[in-house]
């Protein structure tokens, strides 16, 4: 009897000291996925990619693009925000996505503070006011833009990659400040938009840098101005707004970040940050993103306490913006 009970005993030991590195195994262990809100070909799916190969390699496991579209962002938003915060699902987010869709939409399945963990801020995008030379010959500058609009109101349209989104509210910001009245035309990203300027059904698009930059210098389109205060490296011979326009100062400047579920455990929050940190820090990827993606990177690495002020600095910035835009989405 004292033997079969030492045995037994003897076996659970066993058993509890073989599942202990099972549920103890060091994150990650299995493939990490970076989900996205937007189209393939959109900033942000631009960027994860370009991510996800060295992400990879310093992680040790295969990190996944999934891009879940719809609502301006927030299908994929709400699929993270329910996510276990197991370290296996995040986010690449937006101000768009995760300020402004705060005082654009009047309920939402998450709050898109309360329920995110913020990692780590990958730039500042900006926009450039970019048009088509074959359908528009007579829009060569920015003068040309307010010269048209001011001769036939509603008849100069812009289209964006949705209401709300930073394409729309950059429009809506530049017609304010010139005291124009242009016809906004959303589109369900960035295809639909581009497409419409590509065949002319719009006149202009003020495009975020990191999904324009290849149109432009491919010759499909012409940057008339950037929506920044200074010139951007990528883009030298495009005027800012206020060279250009003979208006204010102007910076429509969004961030990308990646953000995972409510609650990640914090050794999970410092080594992504500190691996992506590391990587956008390299002179291969700050290259890319300053001089292809026209994209400003974080002067230094930058800490999730960081990222988590600046997006609620931004929360109650873009909600002003929101509502003397006077965008709305049901």
């Amino acid at each position: 009897m004292l033997r079969r009970t030492l045995l037994a005993a003897a076996a659970l030991v066993a058993g509890l000291a073989t599942a202990a590195p099972a549920q103890e195994a060091p994150w990650p262990s299995r493939p990490v996925t970076i989900m996205g809100g937007f189209p393939n070909g959109a900033g942000t799916d631009i960027y994860a990619r370009r991510l996800a190969d060295p992400l990879s390699r310093a992680l040790g496991v295969p990190v996944v693009v999934d891009n879940r579209t719809g609502a301006g962002g927030n299908i994929g938003s709400d699929l993270v925000a329910k996510a276990r915060p197991d370290g296996y699902t995040f986010y690449l987010g937006t101000a768009g996505t995760h300020a402004i869709n705060a005082a654009l939409y009047r309920t939402l399945p998450f709050d898109v503070v309360r329920d995110f963990t913020p990692v780590v801020l990958l730039g500042d995008v900006p926009n450039v006011l970019i048009v088509n030379p074959e359908k528009r010959p007579n829009l060569r500058s920015c003068q040309d833009v307010l010269a048209a609009a001011r001769v036939r109101p509603q008849a100069v349209s812009y289209g964006s990659t949705g209401n709300g989104a930073s394409t729309h509210l950059a429009g809506a910001q530049f017609a304010t400040a010139a005291s124009l009245d242009l016809l906004h035309v959303p589109f369900r990203g960035q295809p639909g938009a581009m497409g419409a300027l590509l065949s002319g059904d719009t006149d202009l698009f003020f495009n975020q840098t990191a999904a324009a930059m290849g149109p432009i210098r491919q010759g499909q389109v012409r940057a008339l101005v950037v929506m920044t205060r200074e010139r951007l490296a990528a883009l030298p011979d495009v005027p800012t707004v206020g060279e250009a326009c003979g208006l204010p100062p102007m910076d429509t400047s969004t961030w990308y970040g990646i953000l995972g579920p409510a609650n990640l455990p914090e050794p999970i929050v410092r080594r992504m940050n500190t691996e992506v940190n590391r990587i956008i820090s390299t002179p291969e990827f700050r290259d890319w993103l300053v001089n292809n993606q026209a994209i400003t990177p974080p002067v230094a690495p930058n800490s999730p306490e960081q990222f988590r002020d600046t997006q609620r600095a931004d929360v109650a910035r873009w909600a002003e913006v929101v509502r003397r835009s006077g965008a709305t989405v049901d």
